[in-house]
């Protein structure tokens, strides 16, 4: 099933259908989507596809397609002679960062094969990659020998909350939300799902080859030699340690540096640095997040609980206990993203330049959304609560507490909740109802 794949999807086609040559690369991180969408795209015409691994890859190219390609049997074994045989159409490899790992002279070699081989042909080249800062640094990178020869990029991301109800229709959205905090949108996670979201997790859990028992240390060793470290660091995270003092306190490293593996946490996107939205870049109140929720569960539910799991006694109602509590996080994030539609849907008082978080000392503000032309701000607390008359009345209060020590003076303020369920929703005051509204909506 494609949910949030069509337009990519008829992009891409699109290039297929074309005369000239096309060089499209797209990656994103793994699970995400990269090959079950092409192999979408081109499942119904003539084409070569191709899985390279770390080692073998002439060889294993020629013994997979030599039942397309006869005359290959005769052919010199280098990739040159390949495309010689192969001009004209659509051939896709995946997972081009393997040829890398084996030979790093390839890129050079297809650099040359582009140039001199295909360019002028109707030949559609398609490369796929998993490991962003290879692909990144080797393909799309200036540097690259390859640079300025794709005509076209794609770089998949996961699937928003909204498009789970596509998966899941007629899903009570708060179920939605649960399995948001495990899938975080991954379509590979979001497959396995089932409904009821407790019974679904209790089972796969319990399976001896479910994904969630040992898929962070397949990313990580995917991207990573020093895995451990690496780990280590994760872990310090989800746990709550979001400044670099924090967490090299919390993994016993104090007089180590740790900005290098942040940072490559970074270019592989399993973490990010907020900074608050009053802040600039170069702030030094910048905090490291999970970017991945999956990341976030797994630390927080499944490697602490990796014994009793795998001794089968693992109680599902430990996860229960606490999962509310995390749901806190999961929530913002789903709610960010409603937030963003509806300014989109025009459904907010007016459209802002920008959207972020505040801190400041003990105060923080989840989302504020800002217009700098007409200097209009709007606050929005997320709870993922039950909210009473007197609940709603004292949190809206303590927005406008908060917006007068933000430093943005000569600035209107608007204040606004997004809450898993509210009895008393004036204004600007939404839960899971207007959500779900909203998106069903979009979808009719």
């Amino acid at each position: 099933m494609f949910v949030n794949r069509l337009e990519e999807l008829k992009g891409i086609q699109q290039r297929l259908a074309d005369d000239e040559f096309q060089f499209i690369i797209i990656f994103g991180r793994r699970r995400i989507g990269k090959t079950r969408m092409i192999i979408e795209a081109v499942k119904d015409k003539p084409h070569i596809y191709y899985m390279a691994t770390e080692n073998g890859n002439l060889d294993s190219f020629l013994s997979e397609n030599l039942g397309k390609i006869p005359e290959l049997e005769y052919s010199a074994k280098n990739w040159e002679a390949y495309f010689r045989l192969m001009k004209d159409r659509i051939v896709v490899i995946d997972e081009f960062p393997n040829l890398i790992l084996e030979d790093a002279s390839v890129i050079s070699v297809f650099q040359k094969i582009v140039d001199t081989l295909l360019a002028g042909t109707r030949t559609k080249l398609i490369v796929l990659g998993s490991s962003i800062t290879m692909m990144r640094d080797k393909v799309l990178s200036y540097s690259s020998p390859l640079y300025g020869r794709r005509t076209s990029s794609l770089k998949l991301e996961a699937l928003r909350f909204r498009h789970l109800i596509e998966f899941f229709p007629g899903t009570d959205p708060e179920e939605l939300c649960l399995l948001f905090g495990v899938t975080d949108g991954i379509p590979y996670y979001v497959e396995k799902a089932r409904m009821p979201f407790w019974e679904w997790l209790g089972s796969e859990i319990q399976r001896p080859d479910s994904f969630l028992r040992d898929e962070v240390d397949f990313l990580l060793r995917y991207e990573f030699k020093d895995v451990g470290t690496y780990k280590r660091i994760l872990e310090a995270i989800a746990l709550g340690n979001h400044t670099p003092s924090d967490i090299r306190n919390h993994i016993g490293v104090k007089h180590s540096d740790i900005m290098p593996y942040l940072r490559n946490l970074q270019e592989v996107e399993m973490i990010e640095r907020r900074i608050p939205i009053t802040e600039n870049e170069r702030s030094r109140r910048g905090r490291y997040y999970l970017k991945d929720r999956m990341l976030s569960f797994w630390f927080r539910f499944i490697h602490r609980n990796r014994s009793s799991i795998q001794e089968g006694f693992f109680d599902i109602d430990s996860i229960r206990k606490d999962y509310q509590t995390y749901m806190g996080s999961v929530f913002e994030r789903i709610a960010t993203e409603f937030v963003i539609d509806m300014i989109k849907d025009s459904r907010l008082p007016m459209k802002y330049d920008r959207i972020g978080r505040w801190w400041h000392g003990g105060d923080e503000v989840d989302i504020v959304c800002i217009n700098d032309t007409e200097k209009r701000v709007l606050l929005i607390e997320v709870k993922w609560s039950d909210l009473h008359n007197n609940d709603v009345k004292r949190i809206l209060g303590g927005l406008e507490e908060k917006s007068k020590k933000m430093p943005l003076n000569g600035y209107s303020f608007d204040h606004g909740i997004v809450a898993r369920r509210s009895e008393y929703k004036p204004g600007l005051v939404y839960d899971l109802e207007d959500l779900e509204q909203l998106y069903v909506q979009e979808k009719l």
